[in-house]
């Protein structure tokens, strides 16, 4: 047996545990606030619509893993579409004085195997995607995302 084997079994071990505890970074609704807003016509809509410029600070964190807590906002359980909110359902971006930065759209990294109840508090990890122009989502998305 080399003399080298315990360093390389070691360095092994490291780097196959460290590759599934990726770690996530925390991050909160007041970081994903730094985003400002210009009108932008969408011609397949024919809708003027709110365009994001991300900070350069948000713009750094996309597509990387993330960890944010809010309140569950269920858009259509049937279909698992679930959104996770800075505030309670009174108080969300589409029927208070929130914002599209106010919200995380919720892709789950697997099928549901239990429902959420709206403003449950749920704390998710998963990668963070920054949407500028598919007015089918949100303009933050969480894939993969995992209750915690």
């Amino acid at each position: 047996m080399s003399r080298y084997f315990p360093f390389l079994f070691i360095s092994f071990s490291l780097f196959i545990f460290s590759k599934g505890s990726a770690q996530h970074k925390k991050i909160d609704w007041a970081f994903l606030a730094k985003v400002k807003w210009e009108d932008r016509y969408f011609p397949a809509y024919d809708e003027t619509v709110w365009y994001p410029d991300f900070s350069k600070e948000v713009l750094a964190l996309d597509s990387t893993l993330v960890e944010i807590e809010g309140y569950i906002i269920p858009v259509d359980v049937e279909s698992g579409y679930y959104v996770l909110s800075a505030n309670p359902f009174s108080s969300c971006f589409f029927c208070g004085n929130a914002g599209p930065e106010s919200v995380v759209e919720l892709q789950f990294a697997d099928k549901l195997s239990k429902t959420f109840t709206t403003d449950e508090i749920v704390t998710f990890k998963g990668r963070l995607k920054l949407n500028w122009d598919d007015l089918e989502h949100c303009n933050y998305i969480l894939q993969g995302a995992k209750p915690e």
